[in-house]
């Protein structure tokens, strides 16, 4: 329950790269830099809630650890995959619908901030958030 509370987009790291080889408009990944989200982060034994605020949209996710279900990213993209717990780290494995490809992602405690880290194609970024 250690992700549980409220958080806020801090900084990125390479994020316009991963969003420009996920094939974000120019427009879009532009202002995916500054969206300001807001993550709640609510979890009951193997199960999670998440409310996602920003500039682009708010959205409300519900997914059980190890079970599939399917996600749209903020560009519209639709990936289906699941979180598994590895230790303290949340690791999740998401396949685009459009093109097969995989984007793993994880979440977890760094010195009280909460670093979520993405690979596709080769290429890593990371979003640090802070507890609000």
């Amino acid at each position: 329950m250690a992700f549980n509370g409220t958080w806020k987009v801090d900084r990125n790291e390479n994020y316009d790269k991963l969003t420009r080889d996920l094939r974000v408009n120019v427009v879009k990944r532009k202002l995916a830099e500054h969206d300001n989200l807001k993550i709640v982060i609510e979890q009951t034994g193997d199960k999670f809630h998440i409310k996602e605020s920003s500039t682009f949209r708010t959205k409300d996710i519900d997914f059980t650890l190890g079970v599939n279900f399917e996600y749209t990213l903020a560009d519209g993209t639709e990936v289906s995959g699941a979180w598994e717990m590895d230790g303290d780290t949340m690791k999740g494995k998401f396949t685009r619908k459009d093109n097969s490809k995989v984007l793993t992602t994880t979440r977890s405690l760094v010195g009280g901030e909460l670093v979520q880290t993405y690979s596709y194609e080769g290429v890593d970024a990371k979003r640090i958030f802070k507890k609000q």
